[in-house]
């Protein structure tokens, strides 16, 4: 008998009994096909609020998962702002094109406005699902691939102290990772020129370094090597692993780099160098990065880099627009009249942004406006990736005043592009 969506239970968990049932339906909806057994439960459950985690019922069978969890985003200028991040979303196949996942975003939106978080965050699996809730692509990621034999570098010498760098790279155990790197990431995302930056869990790094292991869970034993500068003082790391393949009695590996990060110009260049001098691999394989990384013109032949992959990964879903444009910073001073569209009722309205070197000041208007936008538009212009200029000419935003898309793109624009070096 064919079925209402309205008729579904669409709701949160009621207790830990229906975990098991949840876990089942994300994974079918994932397509994974790894039968869900007590220890991955067991080790899932501790990081999973019944409170923000729904799901669809038919007939007491899950159909549908959502989840949202606290985050916090590094903005331009380094100040970091709550966001509702959004993980876990799907729809089994049967019950696709029904509105569950409207309902679900609804409440979960609905949720966020009344906790008082600025903004929704999630990375999508697809690009077309998002935009009509009001997200938009706010920080892009770029992967590359290196021929070693092509780069010009002299992988003999390949130390900081090679590089007339006082400082020194040191591998460590996964307890000892545990123990230095939360600390040294956390300065990481609060620099200025770090935004799409999230916070990393004590969970997370748990996770990260294999702590939390169930079958199906993906994690690849690696190596984490430490850059600590002249005072000892750690200032980046590096984790990454190494196949093992021969061409006949000849080495031809491959390096994957699972995670890089740096609070130092110093300490990036003398990790890359590390890896890049790696005995007996032929290829390294850098992992998500953002777009403009200067992984490439470190090397004497850039061309040895190839880009492999070009992708959006931050969404964005603005909830509270004066909260947003006032939390972040702006290089230059200039005046801007906003008319933000926003179909859902969430933070739309006119607003005047008055911001510069010292601060920004953001409020309602009766101005006429400079532009005009939707919120998912206002969300890909807000980490300073996207630029008003090309939202004008893709029709994306509409200009009433000449030059006020130009004025945009000076006072939104960033030195670096955002970053976001974490699915989640």
């Amino acid at each position: 008998m064919p079925y209402s969506a309205d008729s579904l239970d669409v709701r949160p968990l009621h207790g830990p009994e229906e975990l098991p049932e949840w876990l089942r339906a994300m994974a079918t909806g994932f397509l994974r096909s790894a039968p869900i057994g007590p220890e991955q439960i067991a080790q899932r459950a501790p990081g999973i609020d019944l409170a923000r985690t729904q799901g669809a019922w038919d007939d007491g069978r899950c159909v549908a998962t959502f989840r949202t969890t606290p985050q916090q985003l590094t903005v331009p200028g380094g100040t970091a702002l709550p966001a509702c991040a959004v993980t876990n979303v799907t729809v089994t196949a049967t019950h696709r094109r029904r509105g569950l996942l409207s309902r679900m975003m609804a409440d979960a939106l609905d949720a966020a406005k009344e906790r008082g978080d600025p903004m929704a965050s999630l990375t999508a699996a697809e690009y077309p699902i998002y935009g009509r809730y009001g997200f938009g692509p706010a920080a892009w990621i770029s992967s590359w691939e290196v021929s070693l034999g092509r780069t010009g570098l002299d992988r003999r010498h390949a130390g900081p102290a090679d590089l007339g760098d006082p400082g020194r790279i040191d591998l460590v155990t996964p307890e000892e990772l545990l123990h230095t790197l939360p600390a040294v990431h956390d300065r990481f995302r609060s620099g200025a020129h770090r935004q799409g930056t999230i916070d990393r869990t004590a969970r997370w790094w748990e996770n990260f370094t294999g702590r939390h292991r169930y079958p199906g869970d993906g994690f690849t034993p690696a190596f984490h090597a430490v850059y600590r500068d002249g005072d000892g003082i750690p200032q980046g790391a590096a984790t990454y692993s190494v196949d093992d393949r021969w061409d006949g009695h000849r080495p031809d590996n491959t390096l994957q780099v699972h995670d890089l990060f740096a609070t130092s110009s110093a300490a990036e260049t003398a990790l890359w160098r590390y890896l890049l001098a790696t005995d007996w691999v032929q290829t390294l394989r850098t992992g998500p990065r953002a777009p403009d990384d200067v992984l490439p013109h470190l090397l004497p032949d850039p061309r040895a880099a190839r880009v492999t992959s070009l992708c959006d990964l931050l969404w964005l879903r603005p909830l509270d627009v004066p909260r947003m444009l006032e939390s972040r910073s702006y290089s230059t001073p200039g005046t801007l009249v906003l008319d933000i569209h926003d179909a859902d009722g969430y933070t739309g309205g006119r607003f005047r942004l008055e911001a510069g070197p010292d601060g920004a000041r953001c409020t309602t208007t009766r101005d006429e406006p400079d532009l005009s936008l939707d919120v998912g538009e206002l969300a890909c212009l807000y980490l300073g990736d996207e630029t008003a200029v090309r939202l004008a000419q893709l029709g994306r935003l509409t200009e009433h005043r000449a030059g006020a898309a130009e004025s945009a793109t000076l006072l939104l624009r960033t030195a670096r592009r955002p970053w976001c070096p974490d699915t989640f």
